[in-house]
């Protein structure tokens, strides 16, 4: 007799366990994130701290629609590292074409989740290329990290974003707004 199928169902805590191991696996440490979030927020918030920023990206690491962005970035990554692309589609991600805007499109589904003021820390971040981005972007080191590299400039803009609104807030609760 056939068994019944058994409808799929999403385990969240793997799902989150994967986001991190895959991460440290292509050599991102939360730390690492962090210290992107307090060169972004320092000059608005100067007794912010490490801890804090850490908090913070933990709390967007969190979030599913973050976890599906970067296990799907870092898998197009491998893939491209593997040569397991369509030949056009290989070279355009190898070479990060300038042209090629799908990385920034995928990071840009985390910026979302903590509003617009993450568009500009993106920006800023990517433009700046401190930090891991900067390790994550010499091609001279061997990974493909087209995707990678934008989706942790993102990480660490939707913390900066998270931080900020949430420094706003006590500010307006400081002052019995």
């Amino acid at each position: 007799m056939e068994q019944p199928k058994v409808p799929y169902a999403l385990n969240s805590k793997k799902v989150a366990d994967a986001t991190r191991e895959w991460l440290l696996r292509r050599g991102v440490k939360v730390e690492q994130i962090a210290e992107l979030v307090l060169l972004l927020q320092n000059k608005y918030f100067p007794n912010l701290t490490k801890e804090e920023c850490i908090h913070n990206v933990e709390r967007v690491l969190s979030k599913r629609e973050v976890q599906n962005a970067i296990l799907t970035g870092i898998q197009l990554d491998i893939l491209c590292e593997q040569e397991l692309l369509i030949p056009e589609l290989q070279d355009m991600i190898k070479h990060d074409e300038s042209l090629y805007g799908v990385d920034e499109i995928l990071a840009f589904s985390i910026l979302n989740v903590y509003g617009s003021i993450g568009f500009t820390n993106y920006g800023y971040v990517d433009k700046l290329k401190a930090g891991i981005l900067e390790q994550l972007n010499d091609k001279s080191l061997g990974p493909v990290n087209t995707f990678l590299d934008d989706i942790v400039g993102a990480v660490a803009a939707a913390a900066s974003s998270r931080i900020a609104h949430r420094k706003q807030a006590e500010r307006e609760q400081a002052k019995g707004e």
